[in-house]
């Protein structure tokens, strides 16, 4: 995939693995014009509502595919591509029979270390404490090639918040404790 053909540019991309409703591209894609932004997601009703919501702000840094995230990131995005990536608030799969779907596992870490930049970032949240210990396992096999950074909160976060999302500001009501990561690819 050619990134500045699919934005009629040459910037910074992120990606967002599970965009859902769309509101971290949204407000980071408006608080940052010079950036890029990707959103996958599988679920057709997100991905629609996703795609109704970039239009009505009319966003012209941001695009949304309906896709398998791994298959995206194996098969088209190129080595040294990309900025960041986003994955907040994850499918936690948290039946041990499951656990092979959930998506930061080793094979698509290794991808996503293909395709990032020297110092590009991965950030990811979760309000599930099973899940967050097994992608601290899963980064702990990489650390030849990650580093440990400061989580930077998105745009659009409100005061408690990590990334503004959907999700996040439902588990907040239910006063749910929230697990951050952030790793940058080593230069």
């Amino acid at each position: 995939m050619d990134f500045a053909a699919v934005f009629g540019r040459s910037a910074p991309v992120h990606i967002e693995v599970g965009s859902g409703k769309g509101a971290f591209l949204v407000g980071q894609a408006q608080a940052c014009p010079g950036t890029d932004f990707v959103g996958i997601e599988w679920a057709g009703r997100y991905y629609r509502y996703a795609v109704d919501r970039i239009g009505r702000h009319a966003l012209t840094n941001v695009r949304m595919i309906r896709t398998d995230a791994a298959a995206f990131l194996r098969d088209l995005v190129p080595d040294d591509a990309i900025e960041g990536f986003h994955v907040y608030f994850p499918d936690p799969w948290p039946k041990r029979q499951h656990h092979r779907r959930r998506f930061l596992c080793q094979e698509n870490v290794e991808q996503m270390l293909r395709v990032l930049k020297p110092e590009g970032r991965l950030q990811m949240v979760t309000d599930h404490a099973e899940y967050y210990d097994w992608t601290q396992t899963v980064l702990a096999g990489f650390l030849d090639r990650l580093h440990y950074v400061r989580f930077q909160p998105t745009a659009g976060a409100g005061t408690g918040e990590w990334v503004g999302t959907n999700f996040e500001r439902k588990y907040l009501k239910e006063e749910r404790a929230f697990y951050a990561i952030a790793v940058a690819k080593k230069r």
